[in-house]
């Protein structure tokens, strides 16, 4: 299953020309994993104490297609791409209203303890959570 959100572009996003800063792009991109995270019933705001881990990214890659402008709302989809032992891929598309793509972003976390900042596998739990939102 694949999760949405509609976000607006707003004045912090765009730079002189009105449109999209590239750096702005992680925003609508952070909205949506957190909010994919919510729907999976596990909130940023309890999930690492939950399973005693972070998520730090280690690669956050994006392709620009094309403009979106101030006022514009983004639809933005977010989805599970892959799980691994120790890493979670997301995969994400933004797409302006009259249907054209955006840009492609994917971003991968990888699962650390917290003391130690040292790999640990994906709990289960997590894992169980976030499964209902790949394909």
């Amino acid at each position: 299953m694949r999760f949405h959100i509609d976000e607006p572009v707003r004045w912090s996003d765009v730079d002189a020309a009105g449109v999209v800063y590239f750096g702005a792009f992680v925003r609508f991109f952070e909205v949506a994993e957190e909010e994919l995270f919510r729907a999976a019933g596990v909130p940023y705001g309890i999930l690492f104490d939950r399973f005693d881990c972070w998520l730090p990214r280690v690669k956050y890659s994006c392709e620009f297609r094309a403009p979106a402008r101030l006022g514009e709302m983004m639809h933005v989809i977010a989805r599970v791409r892959k799980i691994g032992e120790k890493s979670i891929t997301l995969e994400f598309t933004i797409d302006r209203p009259d249907g054209v793509r955006v840009a492609d972003c994917e971003i991968v976390l990888v699962c650390v303890d917290r003391t130690t900042w040292k790999g640990k596998p994906v709990p289960e739990g997590l894992r169980a959570a976030l499964m209902p939102f790949s394909d």
